[in-house]
C-alpha cells in the first residue's frame, strides 16, 4: 500500500431513511359497504450503521464515496398491512475508528471490536394508519400519520491504529529498518529524513507461536505537537499503543536530550501518554566498540530500560523482543 492510499481522517455525510406513511383506508367487502378503518402503519426508515471490520486498516475506501443514504420505509396499506422497513446503509471501517461531531469536535463513538455496530443516524418512525385513531366519537377517521423524516448530518472519522508497541523517534532513527527486520512488513527505507509518510504495521513472531503487533509512526520533530513536520498528524496513533519503544541512533550528539524532546512532544500532545511503559533502544549500535558503548551507557536517561541494538547485525534484537513481551504481559 502506497503512502497516498493510507487515509486516517475523512468526513462523511449520512442520511437515514424516512418512515413510510400510514394508510387511510376503510374496510370494504362484497357485503360490507361501510367497514371500519383498517389502514396499516408505515414501515420504519433504514438506519445508517457503522460496522467495524478487522480486514480494513485505512479509511481509503471512503475517500471517493462520502455520502450514504438509507432506504425509506414503505407506506402502509389496507387490512392493517404494515409497510416494508427500509434497508439499512452499512459503512465498514477499520478497528480503532473514532467518530466525532463535526461542529463540536466531541467524540461520539469508538469502534474497537470486530463486527461491532453503532447506529450513526437512526431511521424515521413509520406513520400510524387510520385504524389507530378510531374512537367512539369518530368511527371512520379519514386521516393517518405521515412518516417521520430521516436524520442527516456530517461526521468526522479518525483512525487510531491498534498496535501493542509504537515506535517513537526522530526521522531517520532506524525505525523502518527495525520493523522490516523484526516483521515481514516492507516499509520504504532510505538514508534521508521522512522516508516514512504513513504508519506501518507488522507482526513480530515470538517464542511458542506467540506474537505482538508493532507500529512504525512517521518521525517526530521538535514542535510536532504544534503541527510542525509530519508528527502532528500521526501522534494520535500512539495513543492506543500499550508500550512505546523510543529509538535514538548511536551517532546522536546528545541521546538524553533527543529522548527528552520526544517525551516532551508526547506530553504536549496528550499527558496520558507518559503513563505508558517505555523502552529506549540505541539504534545503529554496530558502529560502536565496547569502549564507546560503555561511555554512552553512563549518559543514558535514568528510570527507563535501555538497550543497544543494530538491525543490520541483528544485535540485541532477541533481548529487545523479550523486554517488550514482558512489558506487554505484565
Amino acid at each position: 500500500m502506497t503512502e497516498g492510499n493510507f487515509v486516517d481522517y475523512i468526513k462523511i455525510h449520512a442520511t437515514s431513511g424516512k418512515g413510510g406513511k400510514g394508510s387511510v383506508h376503510l374496510h370494504r367487502e362484497k357485503y360490507i359497504t361501510k367497514g371500519g378503518p383498517d389502514g396499516g402503519d408505515g414501515g420504519h426508515g433504514g438506519h445508517v450503521i457503522l460496522r467495524a471490520n478487522k480486514n480494513l486498516w485505512t479509511l481509503f475506501h471512503l475517500r471517493f464515496k462520502k455520502h450514504f443514504k438509507a432506504e425509506g420505509g414503505g407506506d402502509g396499506s389496507k387490512s392493517r398491512s404494515t409497510g416494508k422497513d427500509g434497508a439499512n446503509a452499512y459503512i465498514d471501517v477499520p478497528l480503532g475508528t473514532i467518530v466525532r461531531d463535526t461542529e463540536t469536535e466531541q467524540i461520539l463513538y469508538e469502534l474497537t471490536q470486530d463486527g461491532e455496530e453503532i447506529i450513526l443516524q437512526e431511521g424515521g418512525m413509520g406513520g400510524r394508519g387510520n385504524w389507530h385513531f378510531k374512537s367512539s366519537t369518530n368511527q371512520t377517521p379519514r386521516y393517518a400519520q405521515p412518516g417521520v423524516d430521516g436524520k442527516e448530518g456530517w461526521f468526522q472519522l479518525e483512525l487510531k491504529l491498534l498496535a501493542d508497541v509504537g515506535l517513537v523517534g526522530f526521522p531517520n532513527a532506524g525505525k523502518s529498518t527495525l520493523l522490516s527486520v523484526l516483521t515481514s512488513a516492507k516499509p520504504k527505507i532510505a538514508d534521508y529524513a521522512f522516508t516514512t509518510l504513513k504508519p506501518n504495521l507488522g507482526i513480530v513472531q515470538y517464542r511458542d507461536f506467540k506474537s505482538f503487533v508493532i507500529a512504525d509512526i512517521p518521525g517526530i520533530i521538535e514542535g510536532a505537537a504544534e503541527g510542525k513536520g509530519l508528527g502532528h498528524r500521526f501522534l494520535r496513533h500512539i495513543e492506543r499503543n500499550s508500550t512505546l519503544l523510543f529509538m535514538v541512533p548511536a551517532d546522536s550528539d546528545d541521546i538524553q536530550k533527543e529522548y527528552e524532546i520526544l517525551l516532551n512532544e508526547l506530553k504536549k500532545h496528550n499527558p496520558e501518554l507518559l503513563d505508558k511503559d517505555r523502552v529506549l533502544a540505541i539504534s545503529k549500535s554496530d558502529m560502536l566498540d565496547d569502549e564507546l558503548e560503555a561511555e554512552i551507557s553512563k549518559e543514558l536517561p535514568k528510570g527507563i530500560k535501555s538497550l543497544f541494538i543494530s538491525s543490520i547485525n541483528q544485535q540485541g534484537l532477541t533481548e529487545l523482543k523479550d523486554t517488550l513481551w514482558r512489558l506487554l504481559n505484565n
